[in-house]
């Protein structure tokens, strides 16, 4: 039950704040400097360059969501290990920077490989890290980029033993996300009413504007036509 609240829970938190985080993105250059890094590798003269570039830079971002996501025992890491990763992964890339470009296909393998390794080596620390009783210094929650200062963890915070009690959590902070969805949904919905209805009184303030003074036009006309008539007649 507490798996399913949790799949329910992950696009609607992502529908509520823009984008869950994961370990590695929650330092706020990672994205930057990964792009790049990435773009320093590719030619400018090689073709379809920019797709190339664009697909090995979401995939690379994104594999720290994958792990991290998969599963709720392995949301958080200690924020120097966290740390260590992302100068690994730099370091790598710096090492193909200096490699001789060799081609498209060349160089996307050398990238899965990085890729790859990037994944054992998170997989490897997160699961290790969630079997720790005790820690030292701050641990990151890489869904939130919260850090959290308690020394006693081992996945979840210690003392919540009880299944239910997380469960009720879960539940809890599943009808908090439901509660901002709806929220911001009739917020959006009745804007778009009011915007809506607002072009419509607009458009018809338009068209009654411009019959009425087609009618005073007619009306002067046939006031003007009137008074030529009773001069001819004078």
């Amino acid at each position: 039950m507490g798996d399913l609240w949790l799949l329910l829970l992950l696009p609607l938190s992502l529908a509520a704040f823009h984008g869950v985080k994961a370990c590695l993105e929650c330092d706020p250059k990672f994205k930057e400097d990964i792009r790049s890094l990435i773009t320093k590798l590719v030619p400018s003269e090689v073709p379809g360059r920019t797709h190339l570039l664009e697909w090995q830079i979401k995939e690379m971002i994104h594999l720290s969501f994958k792990v991290s996501h998969g599963d709720k025992m392995l949301r958080v890491l200690a924020v120097h290990k966290a740390v260590k990763l992302r100068i690994w992964l730099k370091n790598e890339l710096y090492k193909l920077g200096n490699e001789t470009w060799k081609g498209a296909f060349i160089f996307q393998g050398k990238l899965l490989d990085v890729r790859q390794n990037l994944e054992s080596k998170l997989k490897e620390i997160l699961k290790n890290f969630s079997e720790v009783v005790v820690t030292e210094g701050p641990i990151l929650d890489c869904w939130t980029c919260l850090r959290i200062t308690t020394q006693c963890f081992r996945g979840e915070y210690c003392g919540e033993e009880d299944s239910r009690t997380a469960e009720n959590r879960e539940i809890g902070l599943f009808l908090i996300l439901l509660t901002e969805v709806v929220i911001l949904g009739s917020a959006w919905l009745l804007f778009h009413i009011c915007v809506s209805h607002w072009r419509k009184m607009k458009a018809i303030r338009r068209s009654l504007k411009k019959y009425l003074e087609k009618k005073l036009e007619e009306l002067i006309g046939m006031t003007d036509k009137e008074k030529d008539d009773s001069g001819i007649r004078k």
